[in-house]
């Protein structure tokens, strides 16, 4: 069985848009809420707020835990668990050079997403925006039982909703 792919991401919504991210994966050019892996030491709220600076140049604040979702690949069965957080914009840092891969950054509504599910990188993207539209929170207390995140990766896929 393949390892699970534990990320994190934030969604972040200007005037009914939200922040998106166009990047390669894969070969091929997705969209996706900016994000990536916890690095040693970090909470993945400040997972979250690092990631959305180095994909993005927005500097976020997370404001809460919108929830944690499961998502296996049809054909290659790999697991996505990715944890998403709610955040603010606090400002765009223009001159923030961007990671690797990164094509371009775009604001995109819910009904723009809903229209290229092609391009998504996987489901996770609007159904976590449409949870947090539905105002779904979840308690903060929901992962403290599972620091460190990396290592207790099955009791989080046991809390996860699957996409």
């Amino acid at each position: 069985m393949l390892p699970t792919d534990l990320t994190v991401s934030a969604v972040v919504e200007q005037d009914g848009r939200f922040l998106i991210i166009e990047e390669l994966a894969s070969g091929r050019l997705v969209i996706t809420q900016p994000g990536g892996h916890i690095e040693s030491g970090e909470s993945p709220e400040q997972a979250a707020e690092r990631e959305t600076l180095e994909e993005s140049g927005c500097v976020v604040s997370t404001t809460a835990l919108i929830g944690v979702y499961l998502w296996i690949h049809p054909q290659t069965r790999q697991q996505f668990l990715r944890i998403v957080y709610a955040a603010d914009l606090v400002y765009r840092d223009e001159s923030q050079a961007l990671d690797d891969g990164i094509h371009d950054v775009h604001w995109y509504s819910l009904d723009e997403l809903h229209r290229r599910p092609g391009d998504l990188r996987t489901p996770v993207v609007t159904r976590c925006i449409e949870d947090y539209l539905a105002g779904r929170r979840q308690p903060d207390t929901m992962l403290t039982g599972m620091m460190p995140i990396q290592q207790n990766v099955a009791a989080v896929i046991a809390n996860a909703d699957l996409v």
